[in-house]
């Protein structure tokens, strides 16, 4: 039962309590640059996704045998090969959805998200831990961006996935289609997690090691003060 409840934590922190968009904030270029439309983001979204739960598994699979002076451009190898594979099927069945992508799509590879998901997790679990982790992540960023290009595109545009949802006599606001206002629709949906956060009273837990919860410290710095108090002591 506990470890039933271990996996599932693992998958949910993604989407919840670690949400890479609205709680790490990370990946928030391609979140903003791509939520003017709800087709483009749940494209970008799930192409994340595949990439991000394939490279977790293979680092995971091999994280005994890569070398740890180069691990960081067998990442980037590993990452490249699965967007690669995503670029090749999208431009072959779906040239517009790649063209609406543009350089963002390659741009997967650099992407902070997988890269600290791999750095901080594949590197060191299990193939199924990882699994569900690049999962879970995926989910929660591909969550993010559906519900921001909704709000967007239906209030800058009138339409939702190109189907009129607002009456052409109401006047859109295409501001929230704009740069300014991805980050106005962004900075509202932060501030609506910390205002249920605080409401339901489970702050999320900030971890940047795993020796020290919420210490707030690299972990050779967590390594070091353990060192000096054992010194003292």
């Amino acid at each position: 039962m506990k470890e039933k409840q271990s996996k599932w934590r693992v998958f949910t922190n993604g989407i919840i309590r670690e949400n890479p968009v609205l709680r790490l904030v990370l990946g928030c270029c391609s979140t903003l640059a791509l939520t003017t439309t709800v087709s483009s983001a749940v494209g970008m979204g799930l192409s994340m996704t595949f990439v991000l739960v394939c490279s977790n598994i293979a680092i995971s699979a091999m994280r005994k045998v890569i070398p740890d002076k180069v691990h960081l451009p067998c990442y980037i190898v590993i990452i490249a090969t699965f967007v690669t594979v995503v670029e090749m099927v999208l431009h072959a069945y779906m040239p517009s959805l790649y063209e609406a992508m543009g350089v963002f799509l390659s741009l997967i590879v650099v992407n902070c998200i997988i890269l600290g998901r791999a750095e901080m997790f594949a590197c060191k679990n299990t193939v199924l831990d990882s699994t569900l982790d690049g999962l879970g992540m995926g989910v929660g960023y591909t969550l993010v961006l559906f519900l921001m290009s909704s709000i967007r595109e239906i209030i800058a545009s009138g339409t939702w996935l190109g189907i009129t949802v607002i009456p052409e006599s109401v006047d859109r606001m295409t501001v929230v289609g704009s740069a300014p206002g991805g980050f106005f629709v962004f900075g509202c949906l932060m501030a609506l997690c910390i205002w249920i956060e605080k409401k339901t009273n489970h702050p999320i837990e900030r971890k940047m090691c795993g020796e020290c919860p919420g210490c707030g410290h690299a972990e050779a710095a967590c390594e070091k003060g353990k060192g000096e108090k054992e010194d003292k002591a």
